[in-house]
């Protein structure tokens, strides 16, 4: 009989993932993809396949992508220069047409065919088929040339690709009335999307395991945390730097439909199945403020 333990050890997994797998059935799940996801084949590879599972297990995942290594490397090629004002990419005409042609014709169909090679359905959607925006500002006064904010989120095409089990992959660049292309932050725009999907969940995947009140420190993960707590850790400078305007976008997604968001690490192996449909989960989940909810 030892041979089945392993055997009954599985069936268990799946006895405790099934409330879940009932609980998000037909669930929207908006996921940003980025940084070492896109540079690692392993951990691309395997995040890929997750997500085909969820599309298998009845879940929606609708996904946001960025490319900012990529795009970087093609404007070196071009002799463009890559500069960054208040953290965001300075954006001139011809940077504009590179981010566009880069996220599009290169990063977007590398996560089309992987979902594809994993046995699942994708479909490309780019973000001017979908979000309307305007000229950014940004916080120092300085222009950031083509970098805008969504002001509006079409919604129909993303629901057609999902309606027909298609998972929506979709570019963080929009448009404005006068079809001017924009460069948008993905993190972003993906917020915005969930936003306007009213997602029942919103994930990032990031290199670390989730927020950490000490940063040097993993076993200092912080598990769950209600949106209006999260001022106070900004303040603390538990969240810091290029996590803030994330994490804020998040919470407004939260104050509009959202129901959750979570933190992951993308180096965990199945880290969006372990998060999901498991008791104890793996990274941090940001739930509505306490008046929201």
């Amino acid at each position: 009989m030892p041979y089945f333990l392993e055997y009954i050890r599985k069936a268990a997994v799946l006895i405790e993932a099934l409330p879940y797998i009932q609980k998000f059935h037909g669930a929207i799940v908006v996921i940003k993809l980025g940084g070492s996801i896109l540079e690692d084949p392993e951990i691309f590879s395997a995040v890929l396949r997750d997500i085909v599972f969820l599309e298998s297990v009845g879940q929606h995942p609708v996904i946001v992508h960025g490319g900012g290594k990529d795009i970087s490397a093609r404007l070196k090629a071009q002799g463009i220069e890559t500069r960054f004002i208040d953290g965001l990419r300075y954006t001139c005409e011809k940077t504009i047409e590179v981010v566009d042609d880069v996220l599009h014709a290169e990063v977007n169909p590398r996560i089309v065919n992987a979902i594809h090679a994993a046995g699942g359905k994708a479909g490309q959607l780019s973000g001017k088929q979908v979000l309307e925006a305007r000229k950014l500002e940004s916080d120092s006064g300085a222009d950031l040339g083509y970098v805008g904010d969504v002001t509006r989120v079409d919604i129909e095409p993303i629901r057609k690709m999902i309606r027909n089990d298609i998972v929506p992959v979709i570019t963080p660049v929009a448009r404005d009335a006068h079809g001017q292309a924009f460069n948008i932050n993905a993190d972003v725009s993906a917020c915005r999307i969930a936003q306007a999907l009213k997602a029942r969940k919103l994930v990032f995947f990031s290199d670390v395991p989730g927020l950490l009140r000490d940063p040097q420190d993993e076993s200092s993960l912080i598990s769950t945390i209600r949106a209006d707590a999260i001022e106070s850790l900004i303040a603390e400078g538990v969240i810091q730097g290029g996590m803030i305007p994330k994490i804020r976008s998040a919470v407004e997604a939260l104050a509009h439909g959202c129901e959750q968001v979570h933190l992951i690490d993308a180096r965990l192996q199945h880290a969006i199945l372990l998060e999901i449909f498991t008791d104890e989960g793996v990274g941090t989940q940001i739930l509505p403020a306490a008046t929201d909810s």
